[in-house]
C-alpha cells in the first residue's frame, strides 16, 4: 500500500481532528507574528493568542459557547498588511494570522479544508524564510527546517490520527509542537 502524502493525510482530518492538527501548526506559527509585534510595535491586544486558545478549548470542552464569528472578525483586523511594512518578519506574521483565520473557517464549518490551507501556509513559511536565506531553490525541499517541518507534522499527524480523547490527543499534540522549542521557521519560542 502506498503511503499517502503529508497533505493527502491532513486532508482526510475530520471535525476536532483537523482543528488539533491546525492549532498544534498554529503552535508553531504564532511566535513569528509574536516577534514581528515585538520588532514592529504592532499591538493585537493578544486577539491571536487568545483566538488560538480558544481553538483548543473549543476541542477539549466541545459545549463551551464560543462566537468563532466574532473571533473571525478580530483576526482579520489584526492582520498586518506588507504595504506597511518593508520588512521580511511581515510575510511569517500574517502567515501565521491566515492559517488562524482558516482554522476559525473550519471550526464554523465554513471551508471544511482549513487544516490543509494551515498545513500548507506553514510549509510555504518555511519555504519563503529558506528562500529569503539565500537556499537555493533546488535545496529548499532537501534543507532541515524544511524536513523538520514535513517530519513534525507527519509526527502531530500520528497522534492525531490515534484513538485517545480529545483531551489526551490535544495535550501530546502540544507537547509535540512545542518540543524543540523553535517556531516553524526556526525562531526561539519564548516560554
Amino acid at each position: 500500500m502506498k503511503k499517502l502524502s503529508t497533505f493527502a493525510r491532513v486532508r482526510n482530518l475530520e471535525g476536532w481532528r483537523a482543528i488539533a492538527f491546525s492549532a498544534a501548526l498554529l503552535e508553531r506559527m504564532l511566535p513569528n507574528y509574536a516577534l514581528f509585534k515585538e520588532v514592529t510595535g504592532y499591538d493585537d491586544e493578544g486577539v491571536c493568542r487568545n483566538c488560538l486558545n480558544l481553538l483548543w478549548e473549543s476541542v477539549k470542552s466541545p459545549k463551551s459557547k464560543i462566537n468563532f464569528s466574532l473571533q473571525l472578525e478580530k483576526v482579520e483586523l489584526v492582520t498586518p498588511d506588507t504595504a506597511d511594512y518593508d520588512t521580511f518578519g511581515v510575510y511569517p506574521a500574517i502567515d501565521a494570522s491566515i492559517a488562524l483565520a482558516a482554522a476559525i473557517n473550519l471550526v464554523l464549518k465554513q471551508d471544511l479544508q482549513g487544516a490543509v490551507v494551515v498545513s500548507k501556509l506553514s510549509q510555504g513559511s518555511v519555504e519563503a524564510y529558506l528562500l529569503a536565506s539565500d537556499v537555493d531553490e533546488d535545496e529548499v525541499k532537501t534543507h532541515p527546517l524544511m524536513a523538520f517541518e514535513v517530519a513534525l507534522q507527519n509526527a502531530l499527524l500520528d497522534v492525531v490520527e490515534n484513538d485517545n480523547s480529545p483531551q489526551q490527543v490535544c495535550e501530546a499534540l502540544l507537547s509535540l509542537a512545542l518540543e524543540e522549542g523553535i517556531s516553524n521557521i526556526g525562531l526561539e519560542i519564548q516560554a
